[in-house]
């Protein structure tokens, strides 16, 4: 799908790393002009930045708290300040802690549904009214564990089954002019903190490749206009086990 996002303006959040950082690479080369959002990450958004005006895109980078409602809430417009209308959101940014029901206080339940949950919704509902009526997409970056919750990571799994809910209505909310889908990953890459990951319980028994998760991105931006309200599963099997 080379050149098939020519012409449109991405935000991604989480961006500046990991699977963001793929996400938003795959729609840089693409054709997509890009906004960087990054919490914490400033070199590593600014790097970024500039591999994506190397192939010669526009792109920007932004930091925003998206656990604090006013930050999230603001980003879209910063947003468009910066460079133009922007018809297409990613929201990948997300808190993934190992909490289970015992260990989960008030306050990791918060902080999960606050960046996991409330701020994709506030950024969509941003750009609904800013697009009033003009076309775009949305895709939530959700986890398999959102259509298959268990005990373990007990405020991520709701939060993202939260996200898996907030996608469908938003779907019916914002048509037919937005489309809104989800994609649910499973093992992209290893943990941040170094641990090892369990893949005996996925089928494919591999890990799913970060640049898979930009391509799989890319069809549902830009791929058809006939899809919206869908999850699509990128995680080896893993929600069938």
């Amino acid at each position: 799908m080379a050149e098939a996002a020519a012409g449109h303006v991405v935000l991604v959040t989480g961006a500046a790393r990991r699977v963001g950082r793929s996400i938003a690479e795959a729609l840089a080369r693409a054709g997509a002009d890009v906004v960087v959002h990054h919490h914490a990450s400033p070199e590593e958004a600014e790097a970024a930045v500039h591999d994506f005006r190397l192939l010669g895109r526009r792109a920007v980078a932004l930091q925003a708290d998206l656990g604090d409602a006013g930050q999230a809430a603001d980003l879209f417009d910063r947003a468009q300040r910066e460079i133009g209308s922007i018809d297409w959101l990613v929201n990948s940014a997300a808190i993934f802690e190992p909490i289970d029901w015992a260990s989960t206080s008030a306050d990791a339940w918060d902080r999960h549904l606050a960046v996991d949950l409330r701020a994709p919704f506030l950024l969509s509902q941003a750009m609904a009214r800013t697009r009033s009526g003009q076309a775009g997409a949305i895709v939530n970056i959700l986890d398999w564990r959102a259509l298959r919750p268990g005990a373990d990571h007990l405020p991520y799994t709701v939060a993202k089954a939260g996200l898996a809910a907030l996608t469908r209505s938003l779907a019916l909310a914002l048509a037919p002019s937005i489309r809104v889908n989800g994609l649910a990953l499973g093992a992209v890459l290893p943990p941040a903190d170094g641990g090892a990951a369990d893949l005996s319980q996925v089928p494919s028994r591999d890990w799913t490749r970060p640049e898979e998760v930009g391509q799989v991105v890319l069809f549902l931006l830009a791929g058809s206009d006939y899809i919206t309200g869908s999850i699509l599963h990128l995680d080896g099997g893993r929600h069938l086990v």
